[in-house]
């Protein structure tokens, strides 16, 4: 019985360097694996200018919309005039046929107004779009940054764990040189 005891202890320090290599090569990994997590994050400050661009990019769609809207109550407006002076051209070209041809010209006026107000609105519109399309970028990207913020998060909860285990390992190894230590003492 007395010799299976000097032979566990000749094999427990033969454990203990294998153990203290292997915890050396994790704590390389996980080094390593910072270093690497360090280089494709993305820093809080561009993280920051995206948001500041999105927010500078709804403030310039709302005053697109905004002026989108005077242009369309001013394209209505138009569209009323012009409804309201073909009706009147209607009536006097029944009681003032000499007088035709003025009113057509400013009927004509009327529609050419109506049309660049169109066209205007369609650029507008056109804008609108293009812009919307800016702000799904931008919120992609957001995304796309917030996934990868929380993909570090995971990173970093798996690497604390790692490091507990690891402390707890040192402490029990510790506390068993220990014991061993007072056996020997005594």
């Amino acid at each position: 019985m007395a010799a299976e005891p000097a032979g566990a202890a000749a094999l427990l320090p033969g454990q203990l360097r294998r153990l203290a290599e292997a915890q050396a090569a994790l704590i390389e990994r996980l080094r390593r694996r910072l270093a690497f997590q360090e280089e494709s994050s993305v820093s809080r400050q561009d993280y920051e200018g995206v948001v500041r661009r999105l927010q500078e990019e709804e403030k310039a769609h709302a005053r697109t919309k905004d002026l989108l809207t005077k242009e369309s109550e001013k394209l209505d407006f138009a569209l009323g005039e012009v409804e309201v002076l073909s009706r009147q051209l209607k009536r006097e070209e029944q009681i003032f046929e000499k007088t035709l041809d003025s009113i057509k010209s400013k009927a004509l006026m009327e529609l050419t107004q109506k049309d660049k107000l169109i066209n205007k609105c369609n650029e507008i519109k056109s804008r609108i779009v293009k812009q919307e399309d800016v702000l799904k970028d931008k919120e992609n990207e957001i995304q796309a940054l917030q996934r990868c913020i929380a993909q570090q998060k995971q990173t970093l909860k798996t690497q604390v764990s790692e490091l507990k285990i690891q402390k707890q390992q040192e402490l029990y190894i510790a506390q068993v040189l220990e014991k061993k230590q007072r056996k020997g003492f005594k």
